[in-house]
């Protein structure tokens, strides 16, 4: 009766909603409630609510390590998995961090022209700044 699905036969939307659901799981053993958003509310695609009452995040899901303009002053976290790792990072204090170590340069022609980035496969220098986002 249940039989594990390949993730990778699975299309962009459900792909999404797994993905959704593998996050809100983890998130739970730290007190959040997840609730998905029928569409990207303030580029969120889902609401998690701390059991504190007054923490709320607003999570982007993402296939990969990404940064885009859009997001920017958005108080937006970026979700994604790694591996077996899920990490959960603030957007606007990744992208600080890259300008100020140098990490993303004005050549960056991905960035400051066509306003995003990602990495299919995390740097290690990327992996140390959000090991302390890994739940």
């Amino acid at each position: 009766m249940f039989k594990p699905v390949n993730y990778q036969a699975l299309n962009s939307r459900q792909k999404e909603n797994y993905n959704f659901q593998k996050v809100a799981a983890r998130l739970a053993d730290y007190g959040y409630n997840c609730l998905r958003l029928t569409d990207d509310w303030q580029g969120a695609d889902f609401i998690a609510c701390h059991i504190d009452g007054e923490t709320i995040l607003k999570v982007q899901l993402k296939g990969r390590l990404t940064i885009d303009k859009k997001y920017l002053e958005k108080s937006i976290q970026i979700a994604f998995f790694h591996g077996q790792d899920c990490y959960i990072y603030d957007h606007d204090a990744f992208v600080l961090h890259l300008e100020q170590n140098g990490l993303i340069g004005a050549e960056s022609v991905t960035w400051h022209q066509a306003g995003g980035r990602s990495w299919p496969f995390p740097p290690s220098w990327a992996l140390k700044f959000l090991s302390e986002y890994r739940i």
